[in-house]
């Protein structure tokens, strides 16, 4: 029970990593608010929450929005009380569209949910943390924040935006009691995929040229007991990393 008592948010938590996450956080004692954009997914993953004993609510939210945010953190507050743990895990994939194919469009979306979503969810929280003097951060990156073409344009700059942003919050309020860290996953078996429609085909073919040396796949379950560590206490001196899960792909 290494988060017994914390109050979780995970975003995107319908499906996929955050679902995994938002699951093993429940088991381990959390009170975890599951956010998502699709409410009948977000409440059967509470339904199942409760089944085994845990406590859940689901918000739907869509992280692109202010308002959405806005009333995320406060429905959070309203039925728990406070946040202990921030779980920035919404995400979509970019279609792998090179720079000039790019439209202003695609750039704004991916952006908007990838790297502004994150901080609007974090600017919120802060002032919970801050008046707390603790709270941990943990964003879901990817290796196409660490690398160059993992993925489109639009969505390469956005984690590495993510994985910027993680450093910088995680270093300016250290001696505040609060830790913020990311994880760069591989390829993970997840249903991100269908973010996608009409892949680009150049720059799939930039982007997959080095798939031949993934080891393997991850399963959600794998980026759940990553994310438990950093949530955890047990983590107290990690703070600003970045910690890649990927059975060892960009090791090569």
């Amino acid at each position: 029970m290494r988060l017994n008592g914390k109050v979780a948010i995970v975003t995107g938590a319908a499906s996929g990593m955050g679902k995994a996450i938002a699951e093993r956080f429940a088991a381990e004692g959390a009170k975890v608010v599951v956010s998502d954009l699709r409410e009948e997914a977000a409440q059967a993953v509470v339904t199942g929450i409760e089944a085994k004993g845990g406590q859940a609510i689901a918000v739907v939210a869509n992280v692109a929005k202010e308002d959405d945010v806005q009333r995320l953190v406060d429905e959070t507050v309203k039925n728990y009380g406070t946040v202990d743990i921030l779980i920035n895990n919404a995400g979509i994939m970019d279609n792998f569209v090179p720079a000039a194919d790019l439209t202003d469009e695609l750039w704004d979306r991916v952006m908007a949910v990838n790297a502004t979503g994150p901080m609007r969810t974090t600017r919120k929280v802060l002032p919970i943390f801050l008046e707390k003097g603790k709270g941990a951060i943990v964003n879901i990156a990817s290796v196409g924040g660490l690398y160059g073409s993992r993925a489109g344009a639009a969505y390469t700059a956005s984690k590495h935006a993510v994985i910027g942003f993680t450093k910088n919050v995680g270093f300016q309020y250290a001696t505040q009691g609060i830790r913020c860290n990311a994880i760069a996953p591989g390829g993970v078996n997840t249903n991100i995929g269908t973010t996608m429609n009409q892949p680009n085909p150049f720059g799939m073919e930039k982007a997959m040229s080095g798939a031949g040396f993934n080891p393997r796949a991850g399963e959600p379950w794998e980026i759940a007991a990553a994310a438990l560590f950093l949530a955890s206490d047990e983590a107290s001196f990690v703070n600003g990393a970045v910690v890649t899960a990927d059975a060892g792909w960009t090791a090569y």
